[in-house]
């Protein structure tokens, strides 16, 4: 079982390049790629889930409190991991958005620098707190 999930995260980790690949090849849009990269991430997460949870027959004879804290600890850095995966998405996407607005409104009024910094400097604290929250999930 080890070792299909090393094989399986592996190819998840890999899909990436292949689909690049692909898609140079035949015209494809990235759309194709993302989706069947968010596919491949939720499916390896349901296998993992799946097989730790099943869990094997050295884990039967643990006690029930153990085995609550083991599944305790895995969700804590799930979320952890969730928390600062999404709000460095969410900061990403808005940082560009902001960037470029600010670059925009520069270019035209030099003296909107300090409001556009700080819009911008507003959206890139949406990761700040995600990293903060994930801080406090891992060690609180």
């Amino acid at each position: 079982m080890k070792y299909l999930i090393v094989l399986f995260a592996s190819l998840t980790m890999f899909s990436p390049l292949f689909l690049t690949g692909i898609r140079r090849y035949t015209g494809q849009k990235a759309r194709r790629a993302l989706g069947a990269n968010i596919a491949s991430f939720f499916a390896c997460l349901i296998l993992a889930a799946v097989l730790g949870f099943g869990g094997s027959a050295s884990a039967a004879g643990e006690s029930a409190a153990a085995a609550a804290g083991g599944i305790a600890e895995g969700l804590k850095y799930i979320g952890a991991a969730l928390a600062v995966g999404l709000s460095g998405i969410g900061g990403g996407i808005a940082v560009a958005a902001a960037a470029s607005s600010a670059l925009g409104a520069i270019s035209e009024n030099e003296k909107a620098f300090g409001k556009a910094l700080i819009f911008v400097g507003l959206a890139e604290g949406v990761a700040l707190y995600g990293l903060i929250v994930a801080l406090l999930l891992l060690f609180a």
